[in-house]
């Protein structure tokens, strides 16, 4: 029998009544009514109260110490119907304080907003974990993960672990590195995913592979993006094709949603919509599909118009069919969105009355084009059409992200579901910011049209077979099929402007395992942290991981990044320069 307890605080019921109990938990509340004290006790099942009629038996107790009551079960006069102990209480006859806390906590735990600085909670995380909503958050986060285990395990795929010492690689992020101590002036690098690995098991002759992985990026914090480490459900299949692994994913992916979450949840087949198309129609390669506005295009449209704003730019509109009656303050409120948060040089707008003509905003200038504007974003009378003008891919980014807010300020979004899709038909390279070749996405995917695309196109009109799961607006899973082919491989590296022999140097393993008969393979690895922030109904991917970095990176509950003494350096030949 266990020493501390014999039941557990959400456990008992009427039918328990005469019972004699033994309980051990956190005191969540005291409540002292002259000769008779109730006390809250709580732990991870639940909330029972506790009566207490003999003071003595409470010194040196206050809310979350622990404690252990012994005692009897009893119905309670006045019942509580929030609770699933409100029929029943203990009268303690005894009380033993097993923990004791400080008569002062940094801040009040149980409140179910938690209104207190973040770092506050994050320094004192082992009791911003006691709160119910974040607590609740990290069992369902195991819950997600034994779903995702099952589900891969139900479709033949083997757990199989993979290095965390690795090399490094350029893979689109800054390593972290660790130096060697046996090996002075070498450095091991934590992996950014476990891409090499997979595909060597591949080679290997494994079938179907899967791991809850952790990956290690040293990228700048986001709130949907966790500082330096995350976990990802990561998966490859050999003689497999994009079709395969979007049944994997269509499979597991919706099922764990709906065993753990009760919105309603998209079915397969998802939407599947071209990089391109995603950009033009949504201005993001992540669209919320539960926002219905559409971006338009109307360069052709509005070509000769004498609206020196628009004259030879790209011109993107959104319209909203119904804008009721919106004041003037709301249109120069989003004007202020897009230039002081978006970076756009202006939003100019027009509302259509109900004599069917365009009104206010830049109304005077484009009388000429308004019915081919009218016909080709379909707005009618009490509709407002949005209008944003610039260089191609400033002004996707500008509408998009007007896009999202107007969806967001009119409430405009689906509620209780969640929404997915296939953006695939990725470029497989794009220009970077100094005007060479780069790869826009993975680059050891596949060009679709294989040699001779690489040969014989325009490096920026190469496809690659890559994909992404986009879900209510967020990346949930990056995959493509692999490149198998060393010939391929050398060449695809190439127009980026590396060297064979930088590839011999970088991916030596691949490089040399692909000369010895490599299948033709493809995965893909959904964001497990994500994953959970979507399913809890979080905004911040920190309030989904028990021991998260702050939004600088750091870890202020055990001090990390921290110093290190010179003898550790020493022992790993390091020697500090920070001038």
């Amino acid at each position: 029998m266990n020493e501390y307890r014999t039941h557990n605080c959400g456990e008992l019921r009427l039918e328990n009544v005469g019972l004699d109990v033994k309980l051990s938990g956190w005191i969540q509340k005291i409540r002292n009514l002259g000769g008779m004290t109730f006390i809250d006790l709580r732990d991870e099942d639940g909330i029972t109260q506790i009566i207490v009629s003999d003071s003595n038996k409470l010194t040196d107790i206050n809310t979350e110490c622990t404690i252990m009551v012994s005692g009897k079960v009893a119905e309670r006069s006045n019942k509580n119907k929030d609770i699933p102990t409100g029929d029943i209480e203990i009268v303690a006859d005894d009380i033993t304080v097993l923990g004791k806390c400080r008569n002062v906590l940094p801040f009040e735990i149980n409140k179910k907003d938690l209104n207190v600085r973040e770092d506050l909670r994050l320094e004192y995380r082992f009791l911003d974990l006691r709160n119910d909503n974040i607590h609740k958050n990290i069992l369902l986060r195991s819950k997600i993960l034994k779903t995702l285990r099952d589900e891969m395990d139900a479709l033949g795929f083997n757990e199989i672990q993979t290095p965390i010492l690795a090399n490094s690689s350029p893979e689109g992020a800054r390593d972290f590195l660790v130096p060697s101590r046996l090996h002075p002036g070498e450095f091991y690098a934590l992996p950014q995913a476990p891409q090499q690995f997979k595909q060597l098991l591949m080679i290997s002759g494994f079938n179907k592979y899967f791991q809850i992985a952790p990956c290690f990026r040293d990228e700048d914090p986001r709130a949907d993006r966790s500082p330096g480490e995350f976990y990802q459900l990561d998966f490859e299949m050999s003689f497999a094709t994009q079709e395969d692994v979007f049944k994997v994913i269509e499979t597991v992916v919706p099922n764990t949603f709906r065993k753990n979450s009760d919105k309603k949840v998209d079915s397969a087949p998802f939407v599947r919509i071209p990089f391109r198309e995603a950009m033009e129609k949504y201005g993001t390669d992540k669209p919320d599909l539960r926002n219905p506005l559409i971006i338009v295009d109307l360069s052709e449209v509005l070509k000769d118009t004498e609206f020196n704003a628009f004259k030879g730019k790209t011109i993107k509109a959104i319209m909203v069919k119904d804008m009721g009656e919106k004041p003037r303050k709301f249109f120069d409120q989003m004007s202020e969105f897009a230039v002081e948060e978006l970076g756009a040089k202006g939003l100019a707008w027009v509302k259509v009355d109900e004599n069917n003509e365009f009104t206010g905003g830049i109304s005077k200038f484009i009388t000429g084009e308004k019915d081919e504007i009218m016909k080709a974003t379909g707005a009618e009378i009490g509709s407002a059409i949005f209008f944003v003008a610039d260089e191609l891919s400033t002004a996707q980014k500008v509408a998009g992200g007007v896009r999202i807010e107007l969806g967001n300020r009119l409430e405009l979004l689906e509620k209780d579901v969640f929404k997915f899709a296939w953006i695939v038909d990725f470029p497989m390279y794009e220009l970077s910011d100094e005007g060479t070749i780069d790869f826009n996405h993975n680059p050891f995917s596949m060009p679709q049209g294989g040699m001779d695309a690489l040969e014989n196109k325009d490096p920026l009109d190469v496809l690659a077979y890559q994909f992404d799961l986009v879900c209510n607006g967020y990346e949930l899973a990056s995959g493509a099929v692999r490149n198998h082919d060393q010939d391929i491989m050398i060449k695809a590296f190439e127009i980026a402007g590396y060297e064979e022999e930088t590839i011999k140097k970088k991916f030596g393993a691949l490089y040399n395992a692909f000369s010895y008969g490599t299948p033709p393979h493809a995965g893909a690895a959904p964001g497990v942290d994500r994953m959970v922030m979507l399913i809890a109904g979080e905004d911040n991917i920190r309030e989904v991981i028990a021991f998260p970095k702050n939004k600088k990176a750091r870890d202020v509950l055990m001090g990390a990044p921290s110093n290190v003494t010179e003898e550790q350096l020493k022992d790993v030949h390091i020697k500090l320069d920070l001038e």
